[in-house]
């Protein structure tokens, strides 16, 4: 069993002896630069929103964050994208889509909002090559179950495109944010490829009792077991046993570059969590963070 990289440095010598050629992250942030210095300086209020300072690890121009990425190893990406009101989803879905057409390692996405129209711009993305959709609930502010998404749901289940959705509580809870609301969703589309990003933070036992009701459910790592979002987010004691129960099903997610700690630390927290379990280890390890993603985003 290999220990997790120690700093930044050391993640693609760690992942080449585990015998990958690569990570794939299925939840990295890439925006338009205008969005995302708003979005930073929403984190600058971290204190005010959160009641803890979130500062960003990589708080660098779009050229350097594409070389970090590259030079960690990180051979795939989804670079995510996400709107705050109605009207931003369809342009945010062509910028990110040019942004991957860029960008070797990173795959086409797009993003969604509960609003007239919803599926044709949707629909068109994933025509032109989307491979995952980001859906922020949060901070959205809408509810998933919304009956004008009830094409869009259909239009991914149909296509086998997955969807990122934030709905857990984490790291403050939303307007329409509760595993059991996107719950409501799953049971209206029971065949839709969603993944649970932070693993449904904080209900984590509720994650994985929905990965276990619906065959095409997963939960990505983002931000999960780290030293930072164990002070607000704990893990139960027999998460890695519950991993265990879902092979297969759980992908790497960073959240890059929006952290407040190194890329490595994720890393760590997943390793910690194979070495906790005889039915883990290096299998599990390799599948997180190379074989599960490749096979979510059609690599």
């Amino acid at each position: 069993m290999t220990a997790g990289p120690a700093t930044d440095a050391d993640v693609s010598g760690w992942v080449a002896d585990l015998g990958l050629p690569g990570l794939v992250d299925v939840h990295v942030h890439f925006l338009p630069e205008r969005v995302l210095a708003k979005v930073w300086a929403y984190f600058d209020e971290a204190r005010t929103h959160y009641g803890m300072d979130w500062p960003i690890q990589y708080r660098l121009p779009e050229a350097e964050r594409v070389a970090i990425l590259a030079k960690l190893g990180v051979l795939a990406y989804a670079p995510l994208v996400y709107p705050h009101k109605p009207g931003m989803a369809a342009w945010l879905s062509e910028w990110v889509g040019e942004f991957a057409d860029s960008t070797p390692a990173a795959v086409r996405t797009a993003t969604l909002y509960a609003e007239p129209g919803v599926e044709e711009y949707l629909g068109a993305a994933v025509e032109q090559g989307a491979r995952a959709v980001k859906v922020h609930v949060q901070v959205g502010g809408f509810d998933p179950r919304d009956p004008l998404l009830d094409p869009a749901w259909g239009l991914l289940a149909e296509a086998g495109v997955p969807a990122v959705v934030h709905c857990g509580h984490g790291p403050i809870p939303g307007a329409h944010t509760g595993l059991d609301v996107f719950g409501e969703v799953l049971a209206r589309h029971p065949r839709l490829t969603a993944v649970l990003a932070h693993a449904g933070m904080p209900d984590f036992g509720t994650a994985v009792d929905l990965v276990h009701r619906y065959p095409n459910v997963h939960l990505d790592t983002t931000m999960v077991g780290t030293p930072y979002a164990e002070r607000f987010a704990p893990l139960p004691p027999d998460w890695p046993a519950r991993l265990a129960e879902i092979p297969g099903r759980v992908v790497l997610g960073t959240d890059f570059p929006n952290i407040p700690y190194a890329y490595a630390t994720q890393l760590r927290a997943i390793a910690g969590w194979a070495e906790a379990s005889p039915a883990l280890g290096e299998v599990f390890l390799r599948d997180v963070l190379h074989d599960a993603g490749a096979r979510l985003l059609h690599l």
